[in-house]
């Protein structure tokens, strides 16, 4: 049986991809085109990463819950990586709690800490006085977060190293 963390990032690589294929063909019928239905499969298209991400990571919550035998999966692999002294990834792994939770939640407690420290972070967060990522890019979707393949795949990344240094799997 394969273990959460390996099927998470081949769940990302290939939605990653279907993506790309998707987006490619309707970046080419734009140029025939400009009908509304082709512009909203381009906004679809860069939701669906957003819904992938958060996916990944509530799932993964689970799966640390069942492996750990605990009510807060999270909160129980921050303690293990800390106890282990991997504090650079448990730093990694709760920006990217963060980061999930404003996708979910909007402008609160985890938004604000990733304002914060942004220059930091290997993601984009939108500033407070940022209205777009790309002025005139018609996908993006209005999150507080920039949902990109990089963000996807740092996500897919992050969960297999966190699983593998929390349950003890190599």
């Amino acid at each position: 049986m394969h273990e959460f963390d390996e099927l998470a990032e081949h769940c990302a690589i290939f939605t990653l991809d279907a993506l790309r294929i998707a987006n490619e063909a309707t970046v080419e019928a734009l140029h025939t085109s400009g009908a509304t239905r082709l512009v909203q499969t381009l906004k679809m298209i860069q939701l669906q990463k957003v819904i992938l991400a958060v996916g990944m990571f509530s799932i993964f919550e689970a799966s640390l819950q069942s492996r750990l035998d605990c009510r807060d999966g999270f909160r129980e692999a921050k303690s293990e990586l800390e106890r282990q002294g991997e504090n650079d990834l448990k730093e990694g792994f709760e920006d990217l709690i963060d980061a999930i939770n404003a996708l979910k939640h909007g402008e609160g407690r985890s938004y604000k800490k990733l304002v914060a420290k942004a220059k930091k972070l290997p993601f984009r967060v939108k500033q407070p006085n940022e209205a777009f990522y790309f002025e005139g890019d018609i996908s993006e979707p209005d999150t507080l977060i920039q949902v990109d393949d990089a963000f996807v795949q740092h996500c897919g990344t992050v969960i297999s190293t966190v699983y593998k240094v929390v349950i003890g799997r190599n």
